[in-house]
């Protein structure tokens, strides 16, 4: 009997070693749940019975509303999650849009359950360029979008929330409500928290190549961006890291910063490709 009860204990010890963490995934822009189906079906497959939450809200159009709308709402479905899972904690994958607002979702939840968090494509630094406005909003040009983003208006839309002009920076911090906030690039009463909360983070991965072709620059999904002579400032020269404004310099010389650059692949491929899927996002899931 109990050699039998022993053998069940350590059989039951060995299932929860071996066990995946849940996973939380957080779509792009003007798509929603569905668009991430294959990554979804390619975790499982490659991890067998891991747990998926796929969030469902604010999908198609809905994903421009204003940012801190939908990060207050993913807020509350990141915590049901979390409740689910208080020990083990749960991993935690933004394609898009998805990451930034994703991100900004850990930062407004101080004690959250997010072990590795991957930013999958996703505009860090913000986005300034054409080929990205054009696709949503086709009769804009960068050059004068600032014109309807740093407005009340333009603050309505979650792309308005991280336009980030690099010729109208003065612009930028005085309209823009959400960017320079949750990069601590303006002071406010949550600063500490949103550092802190980052620092949670077992690990922080940062996925992106130079073949994306929306996310502008593409090095903005590694917390990059222009300069005002339009030259890309590598992180490690940044402020936001120098002043490790948010926790990435820290994260960095911690081990726990990943910055991971792959060519060749289009923005619509990151989550739809078993390979790249493989290569830069199952490695990080425990």
């Amino acid at each position: 009997m109990f050699r039998t009860l022993g053998a069940t204990v350590l059989l039951l010890k060995i299932s929860l070693t071996i066990a995946y963490r849940p996973v939380f995934i957080y779509h792009g822009i003007l798509t929603g749940a569905d668009s991430m189906g294959h990554l979804v079906n390619r975790i499982q497959e490659v991890h067998p019975g891991t747990v998926v939450y796929n969030f469902g809200r604010f999908g198609g159009w809905a994903s421009l509303i204003n940012a801190w709308h939908q990060v207050q709402a993913a807020h509350d479905n990141l915590k049901l999650v979390c409740d689910l899972h208080p020990d083990e904690g749960i991993n935690m994958i933004g394609y898009s849009q998805g990451g930034l607002l994703g991100r900004a979702v850990l930062q407004i939840y101080p004690d959250h359950c997010v072990k590795t968090f991957i930013s999958l494509s996703s505009p860090q630094a913000g986005q300034f360029g054409d080929d990205f406005l054009h696709l949503i909003f086709p009769s804009l040009v960068a050059r004068t979008a600032y014109e309807l983003f740093y407005s009340r208006v333009g603050q309505d839309t979650s792309v308005g929330n991280y336009w980030n002009d690099p010729h109208h920076p003065d612009l930028y911090e005085q309209y823009s409500i959400f960017l320079p906030y949750v990069n601590n690039q303006l002071p406010s009463v949550n600063s500490t928290q949103y550092r802190e909360a980052l620092l949670r983070l077992n690990r922080m991965v940062l996925i992106g190549g130079p073949d994306d072709g929306v996310i502008t620059p593409w090095q903005s999904s590694h917390f990059s961006f222009f300069d005002q002579k339009y030259n890309v400032l590598p992180l490690e020269k940044s402020v936001i890291y120098t002043e490790d404004w948010i926790g990435l310099k820290t994260l960095q010389e911690s081990g726990r910063l990943h910055i991971i650059e792959r060519q060749h692949v289009r923005h619509y491929q990151w989550h739809r490709t078993n390979d790249v899927i493989d290569d830069v996002i199952m490695p990080y899931l425990d």
